[in-house]
Parts: structure tokens; sequence; C-alpha cells
């Protein structure tokens, strides 16, 4: 599986330089979103803008990243989808489940703004 990371204080960002999200990169990008997860990376930013063709071992790859990422109070986003992922994750209804966000920058954004509301609530006291 070929892609980059960018390690960030908040985030990490992880670019993925395939062009396609199957069966056989799937494994790979499941056990780098475990591993980010293990090393403390609480919220990561999934730029796809080079995916053009996902499948449902792709999806359930997606899907093991915005669980294990929410479980520890995180945020997993998806930027820069392709229409045939898009329309793959409506048609699974996946689409009310993952983040999905236009572009890295509001990916970014959105980390950020997860992270405020996070603190607003813990200094309130719940």
């Amino acid at each position: 599986m070929k892609y980059t990371i960018d390690k960030q204080q908040k985030y990490s960002l992880l670019r993925l330089h395939e062009e396609k999200l199957d069966s056989s990169v799937a494994p790979s990008l499941k056990s780098e979103l475990i591993t980010l997860h293990a090393e403390g990376v609480r919220n990561i930013v999934l730029d796809l803008a080079e995916v053009k063709y996902t499948d449902s071992s792709g999806l359930s790859a997606l899907l093991v990243g915005n669980r294990i990422v929410q479980e520890e109070g995180g945020i997993f986003i998806l930027t820069s989808l392709s229409d045939h992922t898009m329309k793959l994750i409506k048609i699974s209804q996946l689409d009310s489940v993952l983040n999905i966000l236009p572009k890295v920058e509001e990916g970014i954004d959105a980390v950020f703004m997860h992270e405020i509301e996070k603190d607003l609530k813990n200094s309130d006291g719940n």
C-alpha cells in the first residue's frame, strides 16, 4: 500500500496513494489505522483523493478506522471521495455514520472544532 502520513499534534493526515481501495489494499489500511491508534493518535483525516474505486473490503477498513478512533473520543474524517466511493457509501447507508468532507482543509478544521467542543464539555464538569 502506498501512502504518506503527516503527523501533527492534534491529528494525523493519512493520504492514500492508490487508485483502488479493495481487498489488496484494505488489510494494510486497517493495520495502519490500528497502528496510528496504538501510537496514541486520536484524530485521523484520511485523504482519498487518488482513490477511484472502493469495494466492500475498503468500506470495512474505513469502518474499522471510524470505530477505533471514536472509541477514544476522537474523530475520523474522510476527504476528497470519488463519485464511485461516495455512491457506495450512500448505497450502504454509511453516509450517516462516517464523517465525510470535500477537502482536506475542511477535515483539519473539523478536527480542531471537535477538540474545542470536547475541551468545553470537559471544562463544564461533564
